[in-house]
């Protein structure tokens, strides 16, 4: 089987499982949406979904959160770990949005990662989620899919995007992001997985064993 004869089988099979893949973080607009993500770096979702509204409750645009001390925000966000970082980062997005963007979260890679505290991998969620737009955010999961299924070396997460992104159609790209999300978290866990019963691991990964 050639590695694009692979990759459309694997995404049959996600297709099977997940037709309509939802996204994990909850949000109301790009905004919201951007703030969530950065809350996720190093913590899951659902503890996310339970942070968020409390921190929006107390701010719900960037012009609100910019009045709001730092450290009442990292106090709100301390629950998601990395608090001082993800704080400041919240702060001083919130400002530039506000003073540089009227109140408007850009909708290009170089201004999104030009916030502070975003990286590309933050830019891509909101690009696509958000706007619609062509990108193909790779999580921790899917870095280690995509190695695990032969589809990138898994050197760098840079890598697994960009073999990713040569093996499927743009209009995909964000509806498999989604669906290798969810397979990773209740299909196909890094450890204790049996890979010879695995819906896609029996017939991609690179050696079936059990680990």
């Amino acid at each position: 089987m050639t590695k694009a004869e692979k990759a459309k089988r694997i995404e049959a099979v996600l297709d099977s499982l997940y037709p309509s893949p939802g996204i994990p973080l909850d949000h109301k607009d790009a905004y919201t949406l951007l703030v969530a993500t950065v809350l996720s770096a190093q913590c899951t979702d659902e503890r996310v979904n339970q942070v968020a509204p409390v921190l929006f409750a107390r701010a719900r645009t960037p012009e609100a959160m910019a009045r709001v001390p730092v450290a009442e925000i990292r106090r709100i966000i301390r629950p998601c770990g990395l608090a001082t970082a993800k704080g400041k980062a919240i702060a001083g997005l919130s400002r530039v949005i506000a003073k540089a963007h009227g109140g408007r979260v850009p909708d290009t890679f170089e201004e999104l990662e030009a916030l502070p505290g975003v990286g590309h991998k933050t830019a891509s969620v909101v690009m696509s989620q958000a706007f619609d737009k062509p990108a193909f955010p790779v999580d921790t999961h899917i870095h280690r899919l995509a190695a695990r299924w032969g589809l990138s070396s898994g050197r760098s997460v840079t890598e697994t995007e960009r073999d990713l992104k040569r093996l499927y159609p743009e209009r995909s790209w964000l509806k498999l992001h989604l669906q290798l999300i969810h397979f990773g978290r209740e299909h196909c866990p890094a450890r204790g997985h049996d890979f010879a019963s695995c819906p896609i691991c029996s017939f991609a990964a690179k050696k079936i064993r059990r680990s």
